[in-house]
């Protein structure tokens, strides 16, 4: 047998969260054909991969791709930290099923200008998707607030029982369509005024297709524990998995409390198909909320449509600057994006550790001073966190990026290394890998990322991309509730 790529002598962690074993793997067809001892065969490319690890592709369950992975397919910020497929759709916002009668509200206007929302349909989307041909695979949400802004004229109030089933038949023609649930991000002005009976009422056209129910919680600060009863009750009501976004002890009044949310999340998760994700940074970055603007912590402007100039520097620079208050300032940037540095470092390390913890990155690629999360949030896990701070295992932290992650949105024959999956793959030197992306260059690629494999091509070698775009858009498939008992 002549295979199309071998890669020997590897340490293939295999994204089961077990430890790590020496072995050849052999690509053909897109998909991994053999591991073992392949010394007796050939291939057409062959990779000698000592001192190497080789992984699942990583997966970024949290990402705000949904329109640049059409507009700019190479997709480098993720293919060059070895992410091979991404779930769009988070927060309540999505590119799809969308019908803009203005400019897009915010926080949709995190995706881009008006002119990029041209998906009516969720299948609209996928087939753009398709003929984009990105460097990476693609799955989506729905999300909450994108259905809202087609059918509710004033986004500060709840839906009435009309606009409910208009948003509920949406949803339910993007769901036989391949969608993998529904998002929502009612901490954002544009869906706070949702009443939870709105949410739980859409949330029921998730049953019948065992999709998921993710969700910027309704708070981050000091009313998270409400906001999580709150998502687990719409998640039970609709028996839907649910999924916390991003889960973080926000604001310095919030700071310590961890351990009662991962308490909180454990309890929920005993009766009920529970998770969350997290990114490793103590700094969050989103649109400028005035709700946010204190002096307890940095915050440091990314972006504002009025004063471009300001992008990169501090609130508190500019305000000074200015010879205003900080919220004046604020107002004055709108609308703007900022990075807030409101977390604490051990709330980080707990949330990142814990068991029902994925990994997705929230970056926020239309910003022209991003979150160095954009680009580094992979390595940062392998190389910071479980290489030299030693919070867990290496084959740990693969599986908080790829097997569970997988398991968590059904994408079958992804997310572990397996004859007959898909060979998305990461060879990474794990004495190297780190994050070199920071909050002054946030724009730089890792190290020690030395190839990236998408269906079985491979896409990224010796630093830089080589131009092959392999990704595909994934569709539901099936009932995405066992992977939750199967991955807990």
């Amino acid at each position: 047998m002549r295979y199309h790529t071998l890669i020997r002598n590897a340490l293939i962690i295999d994204g089961s969260d077990r430890p790590g074993y020496p072995a050849d793997l052999a690509i053909l067809d897109g998909r991994i054909a053999r591991i073992g001892d392949l010394s007796a065969a050939s291939a057409e490319q062959e990779i000698d991969a000592a001192g190497r690890v080789l992984a699942p592709g990583f997966i970024d369950v949290h990402t705000h791709d949904d329109t640049v992975v059409i507009r700019q397919p190479q997709m480098l910020p993720k293919l060059s930290q070895g992410v091979t497929t991404v779930i769009v759709g988070n927060c309540g916002i999505s590119a799809a099923p969308v019908t803009l009668k203005g400019e897009p509200p915010d926080p949709m206007n995190l995706l881009g200008e008006r002119s990029m929302f041209v998906y009516p349909r969720f299948r609209d989307y996928r087939a753009a998707v398709d003929a984009a041909r990105p460097a990476i695979n693609v799955a989506a949400l729905v999300g909450h607030t994108a259905l809202r802004s087609n059918h509710l004229p004033d986004l500060f109030r709840t839906a009435t029982a009309d606009e409910i089933s208009a948003m509920r038949g949406q949803l339910r023609e993007s769901l036989e369509d391949g969608a993998l649930g529904l998002s929502s991000g009612l901490a954002y002005a544009s869906a706070f005024c949702a009443e939870t009976d709105e949410v739980l009422q859409l949330a029921q056209e998730l049953t019948a297709f065992g999709a998921v129910y993710t969700t910027h919680l309704r708070s981050e600060f000091e009313p998270v524990l409400e906001a999580m009863a709150e998502a687990f009750l719409i998640g039970r009501a609709a028996r839907a998995p649910v999924i916390v976004s991003h889960l973080k002890c926000a604001g310095a009044g919030n700071w310590g409390r961890s351990p009662q949310l991962l308490a909180a999340l454990e309890n929920a998760a005993r009766e009920h198909p529970v998770g969350c994700d997290c990114y490793p940074y103590a700094a969050s970055s989103s649109t400028l909320d005035l709700k946010q603007v204190t002096d307890a912590y940095r915050i440091t402007i990314t972006w504002s449509t009025p004063h471009p100039e300001q992008g990169g520097r501090d609130l508190s620079e500019i305000a000074a600057d200015w010879g205003v208050s900080l919220l004046a300032a604020a107002e004055r940037l709108q609308p703007a994006g900022a990075v807030y540095y409101g977390m604490d470092e051990n709330d980080v390390r707990r949330i990142l550790a814990h068991p029902l913890s994925m990994i997705g990155s929230d970056g926020l690629p239309e910003d022209p001073f991003p979150h160095p999360r954009l680009w580094g949030a992979f390595p940062r896990v392998l190389g910071h966190f479980s290489r030299d701070l030693g919070l867990f295992p290496l084959h740990t932290a693969v599986h908080k990026m790829t097997g569970l992650s997988a398991a968590r949105f059904g994408l079958h024959q992804r997310g572990e290394i397996r004859e007959g999956h898909w060979a998305d793959l990461v060879l990474f030197d794990p004495a190297r890998v780190r994050d070199v992306a920071d909050f002054k260059e946030p724009q730089r690629a890792a190290q020690g990322i030395d190839g990236v494999w998408v269906n079985g091509v491979c896409s990224f070698a010796q630093g830089r991309a080589n131009g092959e775009r392999q990704g595909r858009f994934l569709p539901r498939e099936g009932d995405l509730r066992p992977g939750f008992a199967s991955a807990g």
